[in-house]
């Protein structure tokens, strides 16, 4: 219920904050429960900071879904509710705050480092092949597939990441991204 009114509400804008690492691109959504699924796509952008991150999740027609904050003092997820306002909901970790307000986890915390084909550090991981570039990462209960490459950087062009989420309700969490080419100013930092 909170999906569809995040989906459907979604006519506000929310103004980016300047950041020191920038990824964009497509997303396309899946959560299965039971015999029921739902599906939704459009843009994101993920700006990573030294202190935290800021993710926001568009439709394809530009309307805001979401936007995640995260830094020093915890999560903020800001979404339009059903009759179009927007409202905030604050928490410890953005993973737990999405699954608290969608009713279904996020894969906030590994994705700085996901999206650059690594393991987060600090925490277990399991990557295939243990030696060159990942092609599989494991970590905090995702599976992390890295299916393309940019040629001229080496970098993930295209992603899946999937979950079986205990729940309650039990669900199957698939995420794809297909992220846009890195700025000159970014391949060189």
């Amino acid at each position: 219920m909170a999906l569809c009114a995040l989906l459907l509400g979604g006519c506000a804008s929310l103004a980016p904050p300047a950041a020191q690492r920038t990824h964009s691109g497509r997303f396309a959504a899946s959560v299965q429960r039971g015999g029921e699924g739902e599906s939704f796509s459009g843009r994101f952008t993920l700006m990573i900071f030294d202190a935290g991150l800021v993710l926001d999740l568009a439709s394809p027609l530009g309307n805001t879904l979401a936007r995640i904050e995260v830094d020093g003092s915890g999560a903020r997820l800001t979404g339009p509710q059903a009759d179009g306002t927007l409202a905030t909901w604050r928490g410890d970790s953005a993973d737990a705050l999405a699954a608290s307000v969608l009713g279904f986890g996020l894969p906030v915390a590994g994705l700085p480092d996901w999206i650059d084909g690594r393991a987060a550090p600090g925490r277990p991981a399991r990557i295939e092949p243990e030696a060159g570039p990942a092609q599989r990462i494991e970590q905090d209960g995702w599976v992390i597939a890295i299916d393309e490459r940019f040629a001229d950087f080496g970098t993930p062009r295209r992603l899946t990441l999937s979950r079986d989420d205990p729940g309650p309700p039990p669900a199957v969490l698939r995420l794809r991204l297909a992220l846009d080419p890195p700025s000159p100013e970014a391949s060189s930092q």
